[in-house]
């Protein structure tokens, strides 16, 4: 880990809560710049990790770590919510890291960042539709329900609007441009924060499907978890932390059965135990060496039963 410029987020408690003392096989979902792989890796002799990641950028490093971890690790170039498609076997965790990395975000050219001036780009992959794409030919009211959804924007429409007017002279074509478009209309928030991070959250979100990918993952966490496997969640923001809370508790039984299909008086199998009864969140050592970490919440949860 010394060799990575990027800070693993709640790195001692992921490893916590994930690795079982006589070490297994772990999924690393969100494999970025290799943080909690090597973590794992290092932990014990024995774990084995198989890593995901979209981003053709993350293969450099994994080639580095399949060096320093000779056979004890397989990365594989998709999406995360695909991962039951690549492996065969039961495993004994799975992680997830969700959300843009602090290595894409530090990268202009990648246009996820409204700090940096750069291509209005926004695609994990570096491939498909673009956020260019979607601010320059989408409906104004398809745009607003963009922004309100994933951004949980206030000031959806009042934004879209004055997105479809800019476009209208000149197309929108840099993260500089709609940041300053968005500068333009709305006041900067009381608490210090840039009005533009809505928006430009929204857009990364859409444009990456990631609330979809990871209710994928979520599903094939029941199909790939050995008993007692663990699945651990690292969320950014509200969106995603009520996907994966509502996601735990519906699988440990917490919530009332609202599947039509199964006949009354039949209950739901507990599939899930919830390990974390609050999220787990930073202490203030390590906000000041990562302040990233601030809006992170740790889930977890240990599986009970096998689907057949």
């Amino acid at each position: 880990m010394e060799n990575c410029p990027h800070i693993p987020v709640l790195l001692d408690s992921v490893l916590d809560t994930l690795l079982e003392d006589e070490g297994g096989v772990y999924i690393d979902g969100t494999f970025g710049a290799g943080g909690y792989t090597k973590a794992i890796l290092q932990a014990n002799p024995n774990n084995q990790v198989v890593g995901f990641d979209r981003d053709p950028n993350a293969a450099q490093t994994a080639r580095k770590v399949q060096q320093d971890f000779n056979g004890r690790f397989r990365f594989v170039h998709d999406l995360f919510g695909n991962m039951a498609k690549h492996v065969s076997e039961l495993v004994d965790g799975i992680v997830l890291d969700i959300g843009v990395s602090s290595m894409q975000i530090d990268e202009p050219q990648r246009g996820f960042s409204f700090r940096f001036d750069g291509p209005l780009d926004m695609r994990m992959a570096q491939a498909g539709l673009s956020a260019k794409d979607v601010v320059n030919t989408f409906k104004e009211t398809e745009i607003a329900d963009i922004l309100f959804k994933y951004g949980e924007e206030k000031a959806s429409r009042r934004i879209a609007s004055a997105i479809v007017r800019a476009r209208a002279e000149s197309e929108i074509s840099t993260t500089g441009q709609l940041a300053e478009i968005v500068h333009k209309v709305m006041p900067r928030p009381k608490d210090g924060s840039d009005s533009a991070m809505r928006t430009f959250q929204a857009l990364r979100i859409f444009v990456n499907d990631e609330l979809g990918e990871l209710e994928r993952a979520l599903s094939a966490s029941l199909k790939l978890l050995k008993p007692n496997g663990r699945l651990v969640v690292v969320s950014f923001h509200s969106l995603e932390d009520r996907i994966v809370k509502n996601f735990m508790m519906h699988c440990a039984g917490r919530t009332p059965n609202v599947n039509r299909h199964m006949p009354i008086g039949v209950s739901q199998p507990i599939l899930f135990q919830i390990m974390t009864k609050k999220p787990i969140v930073a202490d203030e050592a390590e906000l000041k060496r990562n302040p990233r970490a601030h809006s992170a919440k740790l889930r977890a949860a240990k599986r009970t039963e096998v689907l057949a």
